[in-house]
């Protein structure tokens, strides 16, 4: 097997066997800022054309919403299945970041890894039963305890749920990074703070449906408090990757001697 390394623009290029192997900084770093984007346009198209839901207890406007909004769900479930592509995309190379530096913390990194994947296809499923509603108002006839009850089903897996997840997310990646020195300091404290806030998020679950309260399950506490902070870390690793990508000469030995 051949084997060697060029530069380029400060980024590493390893060639195998006539192969060029993607610059894993890079690209974690272009998923982080796809991560973003992504969910800023969500959080736009949830605002400005989706807008508050009715309390769940008022069937007529409940029907109405749904079949208003059936469109702008659909257009919002779209967007949320590319956000989590760039999220696995993501996940994937913060997990090679950490064992490439510190191969004996692999375990540690799966477990944030395993975590992610568990956090992805629950978010994909919650869009499945809001897609659900969208669909179900589409050429049909609408019965609202339906709709209901897909409404409070995808409510608790995006919240409470997705934030037990995302905090063991975290915790692992902030353990991973103060251990690992893969990247700054900083970016371990912040996941931490992470962890913290979407531990605090979880009792929300028992804060009922009322869209006017900002403590309901999956309301915007949770966004406040686990959602954006959330995204704030996924950013930060992205853009310190980008502009951190390894040079040769400060990849620990092991990592050296395996490309040599």
């Amino acid at each position: 097997m051949q084997t060697h390394v060029s530069h380029h623009n400060h980024m590493i290029t390893v060639v195998k066997n006539g192969k060029l192997n993607p610059d894993v900084r890079l690209w974690t770093g272009i998923a982080a800022i796809s991560v973003a984007v992504l969910t800023a346009s969500e959080f736009l198209v949830q605002v400005l054309l989706v807008g508050a839901r009715p309390p769940l207890d008022d069937d007529v406007a409940l029907v109405e919403f749904m079949a208003r909004t059936a469109n702008q769900t659909l257009f919002t479930i779209l967007i949320d299945t590319f956000l989590m592509a760039a999220l696995l995309v993501f996940l994937s190379g913060f997990r090679q970041l950490i064992t490439h530096t510190r191969p004996d913390l692999q375990w540690v990194a799966n477990i944030a890894y395993g975590a992610g994947v568990l956090f992805i296809a629950v978010t994909l499923v919650g869009d499945g039963l809001e897609g659900a509603t969208a669909l179900d108002t589409t050429d049909l006839r609408p019965d609202a305890s339906s709709l209901r009850a897909l409404t409070v089903g995808h409510t608790l897996m995006f919240g409470s749920i997705g934030c037990t997840l995302n905090a063991l997310v975290a915790a692992a990646a902030g353990y991973v990074t103060l251990a690992s020195g893969a990247l700054p300091k900083w970016t371990g404290y912040i996941a931490y703070s992470v962890a913290v806030l979407n531990v605090l998020t979880v009792p929300m679950m028992f804060g009922g449906t009322s869209p006017d309260s900002f403590f309901a399950a999956g309301g915007a506490a949770t966004a406040m408090l686990a959602t954006f902070p959330w995204l704030v870390w996924v950013t930060c690793v992205g853009i310190v990757a980008i502009r951190d990508r390894r040079r040769l000469e400060h990849l620990s030995p092991d990592v050296r001697a395996a490309l040599d």
